[in-house]
């Protein structure tokens, strides 16, 4: 950041939300993202990255014509934290931001004018008390986060975060006093039998190795540190979500993309398909392999997919953040498969995935976009893709 703007606190007037949880205001014809307001607020905000020509970051340090779905956050430590962009925000009025967002980045990347709703993970959701996996660095000896785009620690409320599983936060206290990095895994959840697993500076001190997840009347073994939905009702509504769009019939060919331990690939098992998986975790190969009756293979998608068969029914993949990308949709596309289930956790890389899938002849059928990060900007999107001659 330069010495000139460092610091500095502008006077704005908000305009509409974005990408990221910002809202769009402009400061001598400069577009200012700023954070912690709400469309249509005047704030002061004080500028945290003036490092682009073309746009600053700001955060709001002052209301003065406030919203009426401001709310007082939860968290004392909300406004600096990274972790939750929307503890200001009531939490209805969260979904409809992150609808307006889905909305804007799927017509102005694919041409797609999409009129859902962000549905939220359970009706009665107050978007606390939710995160089943949390990685805290520690700062004196108690558990904190980062601070917004910054590698400043913020130490988490004496209480915990409020976000996260309350069956974890005084174990994340216990092993903050002596370690660098905890990571707190709380388990068992689609099951109501929850386990607490803590790992401190990578090595186990608490609970098990290897953890069961379970989605209806499935189960799953994951590794304590790896990678499963954080929602407890994740799973269950992605794969309701996964199902209703497919329909998978007794005996079709079904590839699961980014597999990991097979969460999608067992419960289309269960449906009756024949499922292959990739993935580039070793040892989530391995413990897919253990919880699911099918093929996996080890590798990074793009490069692995030649090894899968060469025609599939149905395809389901859940690709990182920065989305699929031209290759993997290519070899999609090869396969003709009569449907596509795209998972995706940010609308703008969907968008462009969805762009691809439209070049090579497969539309939207529908598309569905879930809360499963209550507080923050994030948000999850199903969407389930057919040939295009197909009515």
């Amino acid at each position: 950041m330069t010495q000139q703007h460092e610091g500095a606190v502008l006077e704005l007037d908000l305009g509409p939300i974005a990408h990221g949880g910002f809202c769009v205001a402009r400061s001598e014809g400069r577009v200012v993202f700023v954070r912690g307001g709400l469309p249509g607020e005047k704030v002061r905000a004080r500028v945290l990255d003036d490092s682009k020509a073309s746009h600053w970051f700001a955060g709001t340090r002052e209301v003065l014509v406030a919203d009426e779905h401001r709310v007082d956050p939860v968290c004392p430590v909300a406004g600096v934290c990274g972790g939750c962009d929307f503890q200001h925000v009531q939490i209805d009025f969260q979904r409809e931001l992150k609808r307006r967002v889905v909305a804007e980045q799927l017509q102005r990347i694919a041409g797609i004018d999409w009129e859902g709703a962000v549905e939220p993970a359970d009706a009665d959701e107050d978007g606390l008390g939710w995160r089943t996996r949390m990685h805290y660095r520690t700062r004196d000896g108690v558990p904190a986060l980062r601070a917004f785009r910054s590698h400043d620690l913020v130490a988490v409320p004496a209480e915990g975060c409020p976000i996260s599983h309350p069956s974890g936060r005084a174990a994340a206290r216990d092993a903050a006093a002596g370690a660098e990095e905890v990571q707190v895994v709380v388990s068992g959840t689609g099951a109501d039998r929850t386990r607490v697993s803590v790992l401190a500076d990578g090595v186990l001190v608490e609970g098990p190795a290897t953890v069961t997840e379970s989605c209806g009347p499935l189960q799953w073994k994951v590794d304590a540190g790896g990678f499963w939905q954080v929602h407890p009702r994740a799973a269950k509504v992605l794969t309701a979500a996964v199902l209703d769009g497919l329909q998978p019939r007794q005996g079709e060919k079904a590839l699961d993309l980014y597999c990991g331990v097979g969460l999608f690939a067992g419960v289309l098992a269960r449906a009756g398909a024949r499922v292959e998986g990739v993935e580039i975790s070793r040892r989530a190969v391995t413990l897919a392999r253990r919880n699911v009756t099918g093929r996996f293979i080890v590798g990074r998608t793009e490069r692995s997919m030649r090894q899968l068969s060469s025609r599939a029914d149905l395809v389901v993949l859940d690709p990182p953040r920065k989305g699929a990308g031209r290759k993997v949709v290519a070899e999609i596309l090869t396969r003709r498969p009569r449907a596509v289930a795209h998972v995706a956790c940010d609308p703008a890389s969907l968008a462009r995935d969805l762009s691809l899938f439209a070049e090579g002849g497969y539309r939207p059928a529908s598309i569905r976009a879930f809360d499963l990060f209550p507080m923050t900007h994030h948000v999850e999107c199903v969407a389930i893709l057919v040939p295009a001659t197909e009515d």
